[in-house]
């Protein structure tokens, strides 16, 4: 076998670009993972670093794959202890939170194993969870409710899997866990604290008689803030209930009329389901104007690019120069636009 593309093959790429039908921006990405190919074949990259980027890009392309059918489906991401056994209570309070939001319309994305994991799965049922797994040498696999399913996917490095367990997910629960379920919800947090994600509702659950959370963030909260390591605000974060519930109203609030944000240039999108009335809006403008660097936020439509990648064009929107450091102070903005 012949490892060195030749001249028709490289051109047969071009063509694929070419003609992919694909937005400007896309084939201009695609370009530029190409060339970030050549040039990992060209430099100093050993044979570790060329696996790792190989195996991960691989990964990347299967999970897509196994997302993009439900690319338009609202999800929830259930983080939470391999450990638990059937009989813990907190298991029976993830199944009934998971049911209760697959009862709204949503999937349920989990790490695809046992304990909490499978709760998750066992409350959506197999037809609305996606699982993603990763391949450790202790653990035998997907748990039964989604081994052998479409929409399951095995990866080999954490960081993939926690991309896409992450990447597709428009809420989080964090129940109870040890060493990785806590790394998976301080990176939620690190991404809502510091923007490279998007707002989302975030809901710590615990059980009646046992908490979990609770105590854990009491003790980090005042010793993070009071080092002037967080503000203040950055614990609107996360939500902490013992209520199923309360958590699917948590997740399904946030989304009463917020859909979603993106950024065109220096301007931040905020997605709406339904118009602001003129006179509210005025005031809950005035209300949130330090959020801006003093240039009004406006009720508008798509902008040029949003309607050339065909991106939500027919939701309305509010404009914002967004100056603000992070999400934190975001939340009340959304949860008065929630409010209509």
């Amino acid at each position: 076998m012949n490892d060195t593309p030749s001249p028709k093959e490289v051109e047969a790429l071009v063509r694929a670009l070419s003609s992919s039908g694909r937005p400007t921006t896309d084939r201009r990405n695609l370009l530029r993972l190409v060339e970030a190919v050549t040039r990992l074949t060209q430099g100093r990259a050993s044979s570790l670093d060329v696996k790792i980027a190989s195996v991960a890009i691989q990964e990347m392309q299967k999970a897509f794959e196994v997302f993009a059918p439900h690319r338009d489906a609202r999800k929830v991401t259930v983080f939470g202890s391999a450990r638990t056994r059937p009989d813990d209570p907190i298991y029976d309070l993830t199944v009934r939170t998971a049911a209760a939001l697959a009862d709204e319309g949503y999937m349920v994305v989990t790490g695809a194993g046992p304990g909490l994991m499978e709760a998750g799965m066992v409350g959506a049922g197999r037809e609305r969870s996606i699982g993603v797994s990763i391949r450790l040498p202790f653990e035998s696999g997907a748990n039964s409710v989604i081994a052998g399913d479409e929409k399951y996917v095995s990866m080999r490095y954490f960081f993939t899997r926690k991309l896409m367990l992450v990447k597709e997910s428009h809420a989080f629960l964090c129940m109870p866990g040890g060493f990785g379920t806590l790394d998976e919800t301080f990176e939620l947090l690190t991404l809502a604290q510091t923007a490279k994600g998007v707002p989302v509702p975030i809901v710590f659950c615990e059980v009646k008689g046992r908490p979990f959370w609770t105590p854990l963030m009491e003790t980090l909260e005042p010793l993070l803030t009071s080092a002037g390591l967080i503000s203040s605000e950055d614990t609107s974060l996360y939500r902490i209930t013992d209520n199923p519930g309360d958590a699917v109203a948590e997740v399904t609030g946030f989304y009463r009329n917020y859909h979603s944000i993106r950024y065109v240039s220096e301007l931040m999108m905020i997605r709406l389901q339904r118009r602001i009335p003129d006179e509210a809006f005025a005031v809950l403008a005035a209300r949130h104007a330090g959020l801006t660097d003093g240039t009004p936020m406006t009720q508008t439509g798509p902008t040029e690019a949003e309607v050339r990648d065909d991106d939500m064009v027919h939701l309305p929107r509010v404009a914002v120069r967004y100056s603000a450091k992070g999400f934190a102070p975001l939340r009340p903005l959304i949860d008065d636009l929630n409010g209509h």
